[in-house]
């Protein structure tokens, strides 16, 4: 539902937009009432009901708890369900999954905490430059995307290299220091059941890096005037090894598989697994919502910036005859750097690796 006004100038509006450095919270501190031009998208991507045969679909909630007591049974049992999930949807959530509820609550209130703090000294911390320890902005793809998506985000690398903690933002800095040593403790154990399902042996995963990197990408999504013209994030597929989020009770969170939007309900204590053409890697989006803000805390597993020539592709021992590699072999350096040109527009960065 696109205006064919012929003065729109829309790469004025976007920079004008970028140089407030203050997002789209700014917008709504400001006390606009309808979405600016620049966030409109397309009627068909902001369609925003689910498919009516969705709702007969059921978000997989694999259960982790024994998995600490070392019974080989309960070990075999997960796995299979993570096996089944990573191949059917390409998503799942966990519970029980060992971080406690207290950490999770203070990680959403810390993300929160960022974009609500005095805007001045979120400012300093503006960029559009992704290689950086510590980025904040509006749509890292603000200038290559077809349009504009109703969110801030704050991302930080913290491994292998982490900032020093007093580089961290004060009003969130112990709690991105907690969390991240917890889910990367989960990280490693989901890459051993990722790997077991894949009937490859447990450290095969974390043995080529999979857990080397982490980057926390705090999202915030405020209340939006019109949510029936805008998104909160695109359709995309993620290009990290696996990424896990981290929701609030808002909602918004949507998966694509085959071919009918999903509702990702938020699960008290829940986490996401959205995981790896054997694994799916699900398409999904983010609705904007009248009610808000919302928070989101993706937990990202890659090496990022990091100038590495390692190279990676299709797992050699998952190949045969009958199944040939589908992917050319690519750095992770290389593969984001084009993930972050290309922008979320709608599109699999995979098809640009296609043998």
């Amino acid at each position: 539902m696109v205006a064919t006004n012929t003065n729109y100038d829309r790469k004025s509006e976007v920079k004008a937009f970028d140089d407030t450095k203050e997002g789209v919270k700014g917008l709504v501190d400001a006390g606009i009432t309808e979405v600016p031009r620049i966030f409109h998208h397309p009627l068909e991507e902001s369609e925003t009901s689910p498919d009516s045969e969705a709702s007969q679909f059921s978000i997989a909630v694999i259960d982790l708890q024994g998995l600490e007591l070392g019974s080989l049974t309960k070990r075999k049992e997960i796995v299979a369900k993570v096996a089944e999930a990573s191949e059917t949807w390409g998503f799942f959530q966990i519970a029980n999954h060992g971080i406690p509820v207290d950490v999770l609550e203070e990680m959403k209130n810390g993300a929160r905490g960022f974009f609500e703090q005095d805007t001045q000294v979120k400012k300093e911390l503006y960029t559009r430059e992704h290689s950086r320890p510590l980025v904040y902005n509006s749509n890292f793809d603000l200038y290559s995307a077809p349009a504009t998506s109703w969110r801030d985000s704050f991302g930080c690398y913290m491994a292998p290299n982490p900032p020093k903690p007093e580089e961290l933002p004060e009003v969130c800095r112990d709690i991105l220091v907690e969390y991240s040593k917890q889910v990367m403790k989960l990280g490693k154990l989901l890459l051993e059941l990722l790997s077991e399902a894949l009937g490859l042996k447990p450290s095969h995963l974390n043995d080529i890096d999979c857990s080397e990197g982490l980057v926390l990408l705090s999202h915030y999504y405020p209340a939006c005037p019109q949510p029936e013209l805008t998104l909160g994030t695109t359709k995309h597929g993620d290009f990290s090894f696996l990424t896990i989020l981290l929701q609030d009770h808002i909602g918004g969170l949507q998966v694509l598989p085959q071919n009918k939007w999903i509702n990702v309900p938020p699960v008290p204590g829940a986490l996401v697994l959205i995981s790896n053409d054997r694994f799916k890697s699900v398409q999904h989006r983010v609705l904007a919502n009248r009610v808000g803000p919302r928070v989101s805390i993706a937990s990202l597993f890659y090496t990022g910036m990091l100038p590495s020539t390692k190279l990676y592709g299709p797992i050699k021992e998952l190949l045969s005859e009958d199944n040939p590699p589908k992917y050319r072999e690519t750095t992770v350096r290389d593969y984001v750097l084009y993930v972050h040109n290309k922008g979320l527009d709608g599109s699999s960065a995979l098809s640009q690796f296609k043998l």
